[in-house]
């Protein structure tokens, strides 16, 4: 386990470097120079070179890649060209809510999803399969930011349940989370009740109903065990996704997450604050889907002896 480890760990590397690279390059590449915005409408172009100068976007792009290589070293990302703060300091004081967030919407989704998956694989055939299944194709189908605005209006403006903005107790969280989680859960239900489904059909599992089982342990410590491994790479995807989609629920329910900070920072062309952003979502993706190629080698050994 150690090796397969080991070796997971050293693939991070070059996915690191390409990841950055792509992410300073293209927003260098980005219509658009935070200049205009920050000399004003009326300033030369003298005053414009200066300001280029004074943000260090005058050089190459090799050269500006360069620094930004060896200061991301360091966590240094810069300071943003608006706040004057450093963006680290921006994204850590944002980041915990939107890793909140999107770790609350892929709990709520995984529980959901799996127990939805494995009763309709269960109970194939029947209204459940039909219903559940039926309500995880609309789940996929709904666009975050139309569910998260039906939401709103149901329990926040008609019941008066739960507050449509902001952050504070647990239920400012639970419109941004379920908003987040539904297409999720929809996704990771349908992938679990094909999985079961075949793997119900396995000689093993008929050898286990035949040595007189209970239905109970057949279905969670032999199917589903042996199910996962499909189930937790979609988990593992989900949660990349949740993090980019954590910047439209951010938006819409003034969750003060990164999410909010990075639209806040494209409207104005805040470069560094932008570039900080993408390379933290981008990192902590990296970061959770080798958690999840470990995962792998606990729920099925022979990957690790590969």
């Amino acid at each position: 386990m150690g090796a397969y480890a080991a070796r997971r760990v050293l693939l991070l590397v070059p996915t690191v470097v390409v990841v950055t690279t792509l992410v300073f390059v293209v927003f260098r590449l980005v219509p658009g120079d935070p200049t205009v915005f920050l000399a004003g409408p009326e300033a030369t172009a003298q005053d414009r070179a200066e300001v280029r100068q004074a943000l260090g976007i005058d050089q190459p792009i090799p050269v500006q890649y360069a620094i930004f290589l060896a200061n991301a070293a360091q966590g240094d990302f810069g300071r943003s060209i608006y706040s004057k703060r450093p963006v680290i300091g921006e994204i850590a004081a944002r980041y915990p809510s939107t890793l909140l967030l999107a770790a609350t919407s892929l709990a709520v989704a995984a529980t959901l999803g799996i127990s939805l998956g494995v009763l309709a694989a269960v109970r194939h055939g029947g209204p459940f399969d039909y219903g559940g299944m039926t309500l995880a194709i609309a789940g996929v189908s709904l666009p975050n930011f139309w569910l998260g605005l039906l939401l709103m209006l149901l329990f926040s403006v008609t019941l008066h349940w739960l507050p449509t903005s902001g952050s504070g107790d647990w239920r400012h969280l639970v419109l941004p989370a379920v908003t987040l989680g539904v297409p999720a859960t929809a996704v990771i239900a349908r992938l679990t009740r094909s999985t079961m489904l075949e793997t119900l059909h396995q000689d093993y599992i008929r050898t286990a109903h035949a040595k007189g089982l209970s239905p109970a342990r057949i279905t969670i410590s032999h199917a589903l065990r042996n199910s996962l491994i499909p189930t937790v790479t979609v988990v593992g995807l989900n949660f990349g996704y949740l993090l980019g989609g954590s910047v439209i629920a951010e938006t819409l329910f003034s969750w003060p997450g990164i999410g909010l900070l990075l639209i806040t920072a494209v409207r104005g062309r805040d470069y560094p604050v932008v570039t900080g952003v993408v390379f933290v979502f981008s990192i902590t993706f990296i970061l959770v889907n080798m958690l999840v190629d470990l995962l792998y080698g606990f729920l099925d050994p022979r990957i690790v002896r590969r």
